[in-house]
């Protein structure tokens, strides 16, 4: 088997050919690279279910098994990103900026690749074609490794994937799957900063830290989602409910799921009592403050670390707010900068709302779940940045270019006198 370094150097030498690609074949590759997962879905499935076999002997379940998990209506989902990839705008040439300075030179702001991107992920066979797609879309070559969990499942997408690939006569090592799953093999990974130009962790807690405290590359960093609903004293009580409902229990497991209520005094007497009732017949446990749990006295005591906590689970923090300013506060001091949610009739309280709050997603009137880059016109994500750096939130293909400048001139010099 090649070395780390060594597939990483074939990995970035198979860049520059994707790289070069227009985007009438990008979107063609990416069209037959969906077809091949949907021929070879039956392959997919069954190496799906010996890594489910194999997790359930482990112990692992909740969360991390529903996402672990594959079944035919996944896999076609999964077949559809890519195609949804394939029809996006492509990002690699596209001209930002344009301007003329005085002494006659043009200066575009042109996006290119990045380069070698290395995804670390866990149990999310999904991420395997997601990056895939997404990387190539933006011209770069991509390095997978996956977790131990999900080996066989990632392996069989990778073989589809890379079937289409070479059947464009492109190089295989542009879509490098690592196999070799020690700890140590994905540290010599993240230092290759010679080599790969942004690391992506996706997973729990653990994993991106893990990742950011030994990568010497760039991280695009997401350590969790706590994320909250404000239902406001303008608050459409109906709307809000169902923004509840589905934000806490379409799929407790999903880092856009909401883990906090923050309800007004105003509208708590009604509001609770309702919310209560409905969430309680779908199983999710309450933890409270003092004037929640007046209003409804069996609902568990909440502490500091359950406002801080990524449940992941049927459990949800609530929590009674005099005004906007002090559900604000609860966010900034608890939120994790992934995604806020307001209910609210009032435009001045959303625009304040709006203005106040600095997460990387800001909904009004609608449900956290929207929180995912297919949703938001993506067409997949590789990942969420919660790290204010080049890309914040949601990140498709834009998000894996940069802006370099392009300056045209027609003989224009510095004279020697001028200041560097």
């Amino acid at each position: 088997m090649s070395t780390i370094r060594e597939q990483a150097l074939a990995c970035r030498d198979a860049a520059q050919v994707v790289a070069a690609l227009d985007s009438t074949t990008k979107r063609a590759l990416l069209h037959d690279m969906a077809a091949a997962l949907e021929a070879q879905a039956a392959a997919v499935l069954g190496a799906n279910a010996r890594d489910m076999q194999e997790a359930a002997a482990k112990g692992v379940q909740g969360a991390m098994l529903d996402r672990l998990r594959l079944d035919e209506p996944r896999v076609i989902g999964i077949a559809n990103a890519l195609r949804e990839v394939a029809e996006l705008p492509d990002p690699v040439g596209v001209v930002t900026r344009r301007e003329t300075r005085p002494n006659g030179l043009s200066i575009e702001r042109v996006r290119i690749p990045l380069g070698v991107i290395a995804m670390i992920y866990e149990a999310r066979p999904n991420v395997t074609a997601d990056a895939a797609a997404l990387c190539l879309m933006a011209g770069n070559g991509v390095i997978l490794r996956g977790g131990s969990e999900a080996i066989h499942s990632n392996t069989a997408i990778a073989a589809a994937l890379k079937s289409a690939l070479q059947a464009h006569g492109m190089p295989a090592a542009a879509l490098t799957l690592i196999e070799d799953l020690r700890r140590e093999a994905m540290i010599e990974l993240l230092q290759l900063s010679d080599i790969v130009d942004l690391a992506i962790p996706r997973g729990g807690e653990g994993l991106i830290r893990f990742v950011a405290e030994h990568a010497r590359v760039p991280v695009i960093k997401h350590y969790k989602g706590v994320c909250h609903l404000y239902v406001d004293r303008a608050a459409d009580l109906a709307l809000a409910l169902n923004l509840l409902i589905d934000g806490k229990t379409s799929r407790p497991g999903v880092c856009n799921a909401l883990e906090t209520l923050l309800v007004h005094r105003d509208i708590v007497d009604t509001f609770l009592p309702q919310a209560m009732q409905a969430l309680r017949k779908r199983g999710v446990e309450w933890r409270g403050d003092e004037r929640s749990r007046a209003l409804v006295p069996d609902m568990h005591a909440a502490t500091d670390d359950d406002y801080a906590t990524e449940f992941l689970d049927l459990i949800l923090a609530v929590r009674v707010v005099d005004d906007i300013d002090e559900a604000i506060t609860h966010i900034h001091r608890y939120g994790s900068d992934h995604t806020e949610v307001i209910a609210t009739a009032d435009q001045a309280a959303a625009q304040r709302f709006v203005q106040a709050i600095r997460s990387a997603v800001v909904m009004v009137n609608a449900s956290s779940r929207f929180s995912d880059g297919g949703e938001l016109g993506l067409g997949a994500e590789i990942g969420i940045s919660t790290t204010r750096l080049h890309a914040y939130g949601p990140m498709g293909a834009e998000a894996l270019t940069v802006e370099r400048f392009v300056v045209r001139g027609d003989g224009q010099v510095r004279h020697l006198q001028s200041r560097v």
